[in-house]
């Protein structure tokens, strides 16, 4: 099978598009890039999804075959819930709709939440494997105690009857472990969906070393877990992701001037 037209150099589409859409195509480009950065990728698969702002059902996400690092805001593809394409670049690339069914799922029965991330890292791999889940082993992990959902297995997810079961194992939860599959979070803004992958992914790692260490683990109390976990919450002390974003943008910029890809805001 051969696609005449594969590029990668897209023009520019930001005196095409309202400046909130814009505005949202930097976000998801940027938290594209973060993923990447941060060593959460696998290849060209998985999705993060954005809401555009005073629209209920126009999304944004990734062409299907490009890297997360050659991701930018002009190639991003519009979508509606599900899945159909509005808009997208002059290219032969399209979406995998298929790995969408559990972004749109989600966006369509959750109104808060505007930004999607899911990912197949090893040590996410590895936790959705284990019948303990994540363990309360770190201050970083203690965060997603009551505050972690579990989805079991059932194939590629590309069931439409799969997503009913999907949001009700959800809930109004914001982090998920897919068992056997991988790690999603979600949230208000691609900032804080970013923050909390962050933390799950880096709770999954730290426990994956712990326990390839062979010894009996120490945790806390119940009372120490719940008022830890509390405390990490949203409106408890300040909104996680946002006070971070800046710097992480700012780290994006400095990568551009010699990473070699076009940078997010192309």
């Amino acid at each position: 099978m051969t696609f005449p037209n594969l590029t990668t150099d897209f023009p520019s589409v930001r005196e095409t598009v309202s400046r909130e859409e814009w505005q949202a195509r930097l976000e998801l480009a940027a938290c594209y890039r973060l993923v990447d950065l941060f060593g959460m990728t696998d290849l060209i698969y998985n999705h993060i999804t954005l809401r555009i702002p005073n629209t209920e059902d126009h999304l944004l996400i990734n062409l299907y075959g490009l890297l997360y690092k050659e991701i930018t805001a002009s190639s991003l593809v519009k979508i509606d819930l599900e899945g159909n394409i509005l808009s997208k670049p002059p290219t032969d690339y399209g979406i995998n709709k298929s790995g969408y069914v559990i972004h749109g799922a989600i966006h369509a029965a959750r109104h808060d939440v505007k930004c999607i991330i899911h990912t197949h890292t090893r040590a996410g791999i590895a936790v959705s494997a284990m019948e303990c889940g994540l363990l309360p082993m770190s201050q970083t992990s203690i965060r997603f105690v009551d505050h972690l959902a579990y989805h079991a297995y059932e194939g590629p997810a590309i069931d439409l009857a799969e997503r009913e079961r999907l949001v009700a194992d959800l809930g109004q939860h914001n982090a998920m472990i897919l068992r056997n599959h991988g790690l999603l979070t979600c949230g208000p803004s691609a900032a804080e969906a970013f923050n909390l992958l962050y933390n799950l992914e880096l709770s999954c790692r730290a426990q994956v070393d712990a326990l390839a260490g062979g010894t009996k683990l120490q945790l806390p109390t119940p009372e120490v877990l719940a008022r830890t976990a509390h405390l990490y919450q949203p409106g408890t002390r300040r909104p996680y992701g946002v006070l971070e974003w800046p710097a992480m943008l700012r780290l994006l910029e400095a990568q551009a001037r010699h990473s070699g890809y076009p940078p997010y805001w192309a």
